[in-house]
């Protein structure tokens, strides 16, 4: 794999760092960065930079994201000097019930029975997402956004090593699933590594979008090849109805934004659970001299891993979607409310367990887990003029239902739902329920130095520990000193029933023993899906940055 992944970049021939006195962009992909700069090159902003980029990765990372599911945008408007966010995450549709991924016993379906097919499909946010963020931030003609994509689309794509994995994975449930097949497959066997991928209908679909505007996706034919997609399948078949697709809108929200040290960090509010649960962890862990404990020092993960998981736990009991449920969000960020946190926390031992607290404002209400899997894309964008656009974008897992419309997958964003809607006699509040946003660990953030302006940006992807990547990245770039590349490449930190997870074959996983004699077991695992991308103001310039564990690129304009 290794040797695959030497020969794929060097095809590409394309930089996993940039330095850039103007713009600069980093993704999950050399040729979505390509995209970007073109993009940039050509007079675009950050934000139509990123959409580009997002359009691409639709058709060369179709296992992580696309215009089949949605995102979270973050952006630092010049203009403005301040953080504006658009919500463009995936809805339930109008069919969906709060029971519907439970048995004929009332208990919750395997996670693997209820994503192939038409159940887990919520109504895509990326296009309507797009579209609003290019009307208040576009620089240039929404036509030439989709330029990059439909040509990768029309003329092709080389398989790349990690697409190679992906494949030949999901090749082994694509049984059902003709369309995915077709495109993918050579010789009945999933596409390898240096072979070409051409995607006619995306191409088509594109340029009508381009042509049209965002109707094109969200009415018409694209509408119906939705519903026919979620409708006529043989696994989980649901059921979406055009009008209720030709009706999304994406949300512009406010911005959520706290104090760490020196810096204000601004990103994404609910349905994302990201904001809230990174700052927390950063408020706990403020009253401790990072800084001199330094990246080598095991008291530095420790109290990281208790932090992590008093944050989790809030996350767990408080987070939904809030035009569907009161979220505390002021009172979890409530710096009395997190000191209050912190003092739990021991510099000598571990806690006995973690619960969740009670923030100011919040509501009575039962935790209940949710899943999400090691899905989704991260990028950055940075223009000349100051403005800096952080998205995630998400199908969720590996090519979402596996579901495919016009030669896009569809998302299977409803399993990030709670599954059980109700704990203890008491509703769920990420329970399932008609035109409701799923909770989400997306944490696209953006970060302003003591004179205002931006300076770094940063996101992941890989479900529920996308939170603690960028917190991680976040602690090594403003505490300990690192650059935004060695910030993104330091160890990862997570955590399982009964003990913390560390990142195997990394100084982290050396620490392993000394960590666990805190008091917890300590287990080392592969962290291969996880990956994040960054960019940082430098006395040089913007540098962007991209995480070594994928096939991330950053380029300067």
């Amino acid at each position: 794999m290794r040797r695959l992944l030497l020969a794929f970049l060097l095809f590409l021939q394309l930089p996993g760092l940039a330095m850039a006195g103007g713009g600069t962009v980093s993704s999950a992909d050399g040729r979505a960065s390509e995209a970007g700069r073109e993009i940039l090159r050509k007079g675009g902003s950050a934000t139509d930079a990123a959409m580009a980029m997002m359009l691409a990765l639709t058709v060369v990372e179709p296992q992580s994201s696309g215009i089949g599911g949605g995102g979270f945008l973050v952006v630092h408007d010049a203009k403005t000097g301040k953080a504006a966010t658009i919500d463009g995450r995936e809805i339930a549709p109008l069919s969906a019930k709060s029971e519907m991924f439970l048995n004929a016993q009332g208990k919750p379906r395997g996670f693997m029975e209820i994503v192939p097919g038409g159940l887990s499909v919520g109504i895509p946010g990326n296009i309507s997402l797009m579209a609003q963020s290019h009307k208040r931030w576009g620089k240039i003609a929404w036509s030439a956004l989709f330029q990059p994509a439909i040509k990768l689309a029309e003329e092709g794509f080389i398989v790349s090593p990690i697409l190679e994995s992906r494949l030949a994975n999901a090749g082994k449930i694509w049984g059902d699933f003709p369309e995915a097949r077709a495109l993918y497959f050579l010789d009945g066997r999933p596409k390898r590594a240096g072979e070409m991928v051409k995607n006619p209908a995306l191409a088509a679909l594109l340029k009508q979008v381009a042509a049209k505007g965002p109707k094109a996706f969200y009415k018409g034919q694209n509408a119906r090849a939705i519903v026919g997609a979620t409708g006529k399948t043989t696994r989980n078949p649901s059921i979406i109805t055009a009008k209720e697709i030709g009706r999304y809108k994406a949300k512009g929200r406010d911005a959520v934004c706290s104090s760490y040290r020196i810096y204000t960090l601004c990103g994404m509010g609910p349905p994302s659970s990201g904001a809230t649960t990174v700052f927390q962890i950063l408020g706990m862990l403020e009253r401790f001299d990072m800084k001199a404990l330094g990246k080598d020092d095991p008291q530095s993960w420790h109290l990281i891993a208790e932090a992590m998981q008093l944050a989790y736990a809030d996350r767990e009991k408080y987070l939904a979607d809030a035009d569907f449920v009161s979220v505390p969000v002021a009172g979890l960020l409530d710096k009395s409310y997190i000191s209050s946190r912190s003092a739990l926390i021991s510099t000598e031992t571990v806690l006995s367990s973690y619960e969740a607290g009670t923030p100011p404002g919040a509501e009575t209400r039962t935790a209940a887990l949710s899943g999400e899997v090691d899905g989704t894309t991260h990028f950055v964008a940075v223009d000349g003029a100051g403005n800096v656009a952080s998205m995630t974008s998400t199908i969720e897992g590996p090519f979402g239902s596996q579901l495919i419309a016009n030669g896009y997958f569809l998302n299977n964003e409803l399993t990030d739902f709670t599954h059980a809607p109700m704990q203890r006699g008491q509703p769920v509040a990420n329970r399932v329920q008609p035109g409701k946003r799923p909770l989400s660990s997306m944490s696209p953030t953006i970060v302003y130095g003591p004179d205002g302006k931006p300076v770094f940006a940063v996101g992941a992807a890989g479900g529920k520990t996308i939170i603690m990547q960028v917190t991680k990245t976040l602690i090594a770039h403003l505490d300990w000193g690192l650059s935004a590349q060695d910030a993104i490449a330091a160890p990862n930190i997570y955590f399982q029933p009964g003990m913390v997870t560390v990142e195997a074959k990394t100084p982290l996983a050396d620490l392993a023993t000394r960590l666990s004699a805190y008091g917890r077991m300590v287990m080392a695992l592969d962290m291969p899906r996880l990956k994040a991308n960054a960019a940082a103001r430098t006395a040089d310039g913007w540098v962007g940055a991209a995480d070594p564990r994928g096939e991330g690129v950053a380029l300067a304009e």
